[in-house]
């Protein structure tokens, strides 16, 4: 039986798989160094490539994932925003858990379109029953992604942890918050606007 894939719709974007022509400016967005300031290094077009290809091929498997994000009005390619199951076992608090995540392209920053995106992607979590919780975690020193985190409703749980990929990297890369929101208090911000 084939996995039905979703896609998702905001008033101004839609997730949805990944196409050819998406990878090469997802390699120019992870080879800029702006855009990858908070992981370890920028990527060269082979492990762009490479990690489109994963993100893609869970998306298939599972029918929800990291979606390929396009604006609506013009079907402009601007980053991934989505959903990524955390395997026990990881050594990063509370696993396994359904994680949220997003990287856009610089020029597509302060729009507010990470924060639209990812509420969808909790609707989908939520409502599809995917999770009774959705976790995010970033650097210490990643602001920008922790405000779109408090903005869609979510809590720091204060379980700070270095990240088990990243743990001969500097404590800038490696040292991580972890965010979360249940269920609960999804229904309780939605039902409250």
């Amino acid at each position: 039986m084939t996995q039905r894939i979703f896609e998702l719709e905001t008033k101004r974007l839609r997730l949805r798989s990944w196409k050819a022509e998406d990878l090469p400016v997802f390699a120019d967005m992870t080879a800029d160094p702006e855009v990858m300031r908070y992981f370890p290094a920028p990527l060269s077009r082979e492990e762009s490539d490479a990690g489109a290809s994963r993100i893609q091929g869970l998306i298939s498997q599972r029918g929800w994932g990291f979606w390929a994000a396009e604006l609506k009005e013009t079907g402009e390619f601007i980053g991934f925003v989505g959903l990524h199951f955390q395997e026990e076992g990881v050594a990063i608090p509370n696993t396994p858990f359904v994680e949220i995540g997003w990287r856009l392209a610089k020029s597509h920053w302060l729009k507010g379109y990470a924060s639209e995106a990812a509420r969808e992607a909790l609707r989908f979590a939520f409502e599809q029953n995917i999770a009774d919780a959705v976790y995010a975690f970033t650097t210490l020193e990643n602001i920008p992604s922790q405000k779109v985190m408090e903005k869609i409703g979510m809590s720091n749980t204060g379980q700070d942890f270095d990240h088990p990929r990243l743990l001969d990297k500097p404590n800038a890369v490696k040292r991580h918050c972890l965010y979360r929101i249940t269920r609960d208090e999804w229904l309780v911000n939605n039902n409250s606007q």
